[in-house]
């Protein structure tokens, strides 16, 4: 018998002599109630146990990649009582049937155990089940992103849980929810773009498409909301390296990302691997117990990124030896330490504990944490799930599901002359490095790290070059691979290749990568590939630019001579489908940027820039030797369709607003042109004049609606005094009496704040 079900006889006894309303208690509760029972009977080794992470390589047999090594299990179990395993077996994902008997033997180790605790077990199924074989993958988050839809999100979310549930899985390290700074991060395509309002309200239905109303049904998981705080904000845009950001700015941007995915109901937290003007977020009491678990009220459980408490010695240099790194750390706030290789973390800290360094209150502060989140997710009962409880896994509704994600992700960010969509009749040239491979459709965490083997385990899905082939068929399609990303091939046979077609379709972008290894020098496009469009563009034939990247590469050498231009980001397996039935018109497209798309790289400035950074000639007294302040390739929020919206009748029920007081706001918008198509109605709020010098325009509302041709909608949205503050000298959030433009589309109304009315 389960030692938990003790637990239960126990707490009944104590719940008997108790009043009726105190046994109406909250299960939330007496889930503490079991926690704390646990706690009071745990070693201190059991305890430390709980707050260790290993890596499943770290407990493979030497040269047999993917099976487990008895002897390296039951030392982690039974001898470093360990709490968590992580990551995926060599030498790739497995399905879901061999996910099962990994677990299924883990959990045979665990009852082996005194206390039979269940290992909660984490993965990195950031676009769908991304590491087990036969998995539906989503768009990845930037592409979500340019759904501009949190619904829709949700729903993917909700068939990522099931399928990461079926891999026997319980728990995922997403959403990301950095606030990139500079688009050449590597990981900005992991994040939800540049703006703070889109990427809460994206990152809230992540979280409730994850988890639910019940993170412990049979179909949810718990998620892990990475990377508190301010990693995307390096100072040199390379992965890992420190940021300099004001509190100030912090709390104003970065801060309310995760402030609204714990009111979500976000079940653990993953700490940045950067360090803030000079202080690693993993040595940082003040970010982590101070402002995330005091102020935030944050009640889940906090763990560690790979290897970064080890990088607090080696790396960041600030603590002179492993066993200062871990008593930082853990001071800090650190609940779980994803070591994630060896056992050097419970080593020191069981010592740092009988020396009294750490007090015990820390260490079951931790362990309650952890322990709250195995159960609410009913790991005591159902530890390991049976992948022969979920039928649908790998779906054909779930996959449909996909395709309407990538759908309405791809974004048309140019049609001059109506060029698109084509006509099945004509002749096409498919070219380019990214045309005919998965891995660029897939991205990085996609069966692997890299995501290398994109093509190996999604061989059954369609290339870009397949999708057309299949749509107009293999007779009216050319193909030339035209060049490498990195190296040139032979780009003349290309361009002879292309003189016998209608339409050259010109597919590039970026190698597949994540973290230090997607780290570049230069945000132009690859140099082979501009020498592609370049050559390409000579012929004077109509040319779509199809772009697989997960960062806003530099085209502006070439952007003029495009006719069209589709921006994919990284669309998941359904992608080909989803972009060929754009090009053809069978889809209306419908993405809008969730960022800045820059023209020149020294010029990288956000959409919600300082006035100072939007100064043009005119300002500059006509003179034509200065160059544009802001003049982005394509702005934040920016997408065509193959119809036309017309926005009217901008209303806002109240010229002022008090301190209690909402101002409902409402617009109509019309589709007049000829095609059924879906917008993005976007509201932004303009502070005339403040204290701190305002931004010239942030997002604050949006909604996407469908209109059938000639049909009208009135949207409504709701405003009130929070969205019209910001955060002052003092690092507190106020709204200033004054004048406030409210704008929709093209058409603007002002609004004035007297807090005393």
């Amino acid at each position: 018998m389960r030692i938990y079900l003790v637990y239960t006889i126990l707490l009944s006894i104590v719940l008997s002599s108790c009043t009726f309303a105190k046994k109406e208690k909250k299960s939330s509760d007496l889930i503490d109630d079991k926690i704390s029972i646990l706690i009071s009977q745990m070693s201190l080794e059991e305890k430390i146990g709980q707050m260790t992470q290993i890596t499943i390589s770290a407990l493979e047999k030497n040269g047999s990649p993917g099976e487990l090594d008895k002897n390296k299990l039951k030392e982690a179990i039974q001898r470093y009582k360990i709490g968590s395993i992580l990551n995926v077996p060599n030498p790739g994902a497995p399905k879901p049937e061999r996910w099962h008997e990994i677990l299924k033997e883990i959990l045979e180790e665990t009852n082996k155990t005194d206390k039979k605790i269940p290992i909660i077990y984490g993965i990195d199924a950031i676009h769908g089940a991304s590491y087990t074989d036969g998995a539906v993958l989503f768009p990845q988050q930037i592409g979500m992103a340019a759904t501009w839809n949190p619904e829709l999100v949700e729903k993917c979310m909700a068939i990522a849980a099931y399928e990461t549930r079926a891999s026997s899985i319980p728990w995922v390290f997403s959403p990301d929810l950095d606030l990139p700074r500079n688009p050449v991060w590597s990981r900005f395509w992991e994040t939800f773009g540049e703006d703070t309002y889109l990427s809460s309200q994206m990152g809230k239905a992540m979280i409730n498409g994850f988890q639910g109303k019940d993170v412990g049904a049979p179909d949810k998981v718990a998620t892990c909301v990475k990377h508190y705080i301010g990693y995307g904000s390096s100072t040199t845009a390379k992965d890992r390296t420190p940021s300099i950001i004001p509190e100030r700015v912090l709390r104003q941007y970065d801060l309310p990302i995760f402030e609204k995915s714990i009111r979500a109901g976000a079940k653990s937290i993953m700490i940045s691997s950067g360090e803030i003007n000079g202080t690693p977020v993993h040595a940082s009491k003040k970010m982590i117990t101070e402002v995330l678990k005091g102020e935030l009220g944050f009640k889940g459980f906090v763990v560690t990124d790979w290897k970064d408490i080890i990088y607090l010695h080696t790396r960041h240099k600030v603590a002179k030896t492993m066993r200062e790194a871990v008593k930082k750390s853990v001071m800090a706030g650190i609940d779980m330490s994803m070591v994630p290789n060896g056992y050097s973390f419970f080593n020191e800290l069981f010592s740092l504990v009988s020396d009294k360094e750490v007090p015990m209150s820390r260490i079951d502060d931790a362990v309650h944490r952890i322990l709250r989140v195995k159960f609410e997710l009913g790991l005591f009962d159902t530890p390991v799930t049976d992948p022969k409880d979920y039928p649908d896994f790998g779906s054909s509704t779930s996959v449909k599901m996909s395709y309407n994600a990538s759908a309405e992700s791809i974004t048309l960010l140019k049609n001059r002359n109506n060029t698109l969509p084509l006509s099945k009749e004509k002749k096409v040239l498919i070219t380019g490095p990214t045309a005919n491979s998965m891995n660029f459709l897939n991205g990085g965490w996609s069966y692997t790290w890299q995501g290398e083997k994109s093509d190996e385990y999604a061989k059954d899905k369609l290339t870009i070059l397949e999708a057309f082939q299949h749509k107009i068929g293999k007779q009216n399609v050319e193909y030339a691979l035209g060049t490498q990303i990195f190296e040139e091939i032979d780009i003349a046979k290309t361009v002879n290749l292309a003189k016998k077609v209608d339409y050259i379709v010109l597919c590039l972008g970026e190698h597949n990568y994540t973290e230090t290894p997607g780290d570049i020098n230069d945000l132009r496009i690859t140099e082979p590939q501009i020498k592609l469009a370049k050559a390409l563009a000579v012929l004077n034939k109509p040319i779509i630019l199809i772009l697989n990247e997960g960062r806003p590469r530099i085209i502006n050498e070439f952007e003029n001579d495009m006719k069209a231009i589709l921006q994919c980001y990284l669309p998941g397996n359904e992608g080909a489908r989803a972009l060929v039935d754009i090009v053809y018109g069978d889809i209306n497209p419908s993405g809008k940027l969730p960022y800045n798309y820059p023209r020149y790289v020294n010029s990288l400035q956000k959409y919600n820039r300082k006035y100072t950074e939007s100064l043009d000639n005119k300002e500059q007294n006509n003179d034509a030797s200065y160059q544009k302040s802001y003049d982005p390739q394509y702005e934040f929020g920016h997408g065509l369709s193959y119809t036309t919206f017309r926005y009217s009748n901008l209303n806002i029920d109240r010229t002022e607003i008090g301190e209690e007081g909402i101002i409902k706001i409402k617009v109509d918008v019309n589709n007049i042109g000829e095609r059924k198509g879906k917008e993005v109605v976007q509201l932004y709020i303009r502070d005339m004049y403040a204290d701190i010098t305002p931004e010239v325009k942030l997002l604050k509302r949006f909604q996407k609606i469908e209109l059938q041709p000639k049909e009208s909608q009135t949207v409504l949205f709701t405003i009130g005094i929070d969205d019209l503050k910001y955060v002052d000298e003092n690092n507190k959030w106020i709204a200033e009496d004054g004048e406030f433009e409210i704008t929709i589309d093209t058409i603007s109304k002002k609004v004035v704040l007297k807090k005393e009315l």
